[in-house]
């Protein structure tokens, strides 16, 4: 078994989508970056990535590269999950935490597990979201931005 860990965070801005575990959720702001700027597959990838031993999302998907502007996040899952497979390792179980004081997030999280399963073809059951404020405390409570953490265990492909 290999453990992997991960952490994500973007600004929130006006005049974006938010986008979330693969769902668009209605919201005022959404999170500013090259992609998507799905902060929660971020974390997800670069917890799978760690656990490979393979850099980060930075290292595979670089925001100086214009085929990755606006792209879903959810696209670059796929690669991460090709990348796993070749490696001969699947999902075990990921856990993950979503930090923000708003929008709530419970509404859509099994929607989340849905999505982030079938890319990765695992069961819901073996991904967690959880989400939680931070009391109004930094920048996630003042609402200037979010963040996630995720770890991940992979365990080896049967050969």
């Amino acid at each position: 078994m290999k453990i992997g860990i991960g952490y994500d965070v973007h600004q929130l801005k006006e005049d974006r989508k938010l986008i979330i575990g693969g769902v668009e959720i209605p919201f005022e702001k959404g999170l500013l970056g090259h992609s998507d700027a799905d902060v929660l597959i971020h974390a997800i990838m670069d917890s799978i990535l760690g656990a490979l031993g393979l850099g980060d999302i930075g290292k595979h998907f670089p925001d100086t590269d214009k085929q990755y502007k606006d792209i879903s996040s959810l696209v670059l899952l796929e690669r991460v999950y090709n990348i796993m497979i070749e490696s001969k390792y699947r999902v075990g179980n990921i856990d993950t935490i979503i930090v923000a004081q708003r929008p709530k997030m419970a509404p859509y999280i099994e929607k989340m597990k849905e999505q982030i399963s079938k890319v990765l073809n695992t069961s819901a059951s073996n991904i967690n979201i959880k989400a939680t404020t931070t009391e109004k405390l930094g920048f996630e409570g003042t609402g200037e931005g979010m963040a996630a953490h995720s770890v991940c265990s992979l365990v080896p492909m049967e050969e």
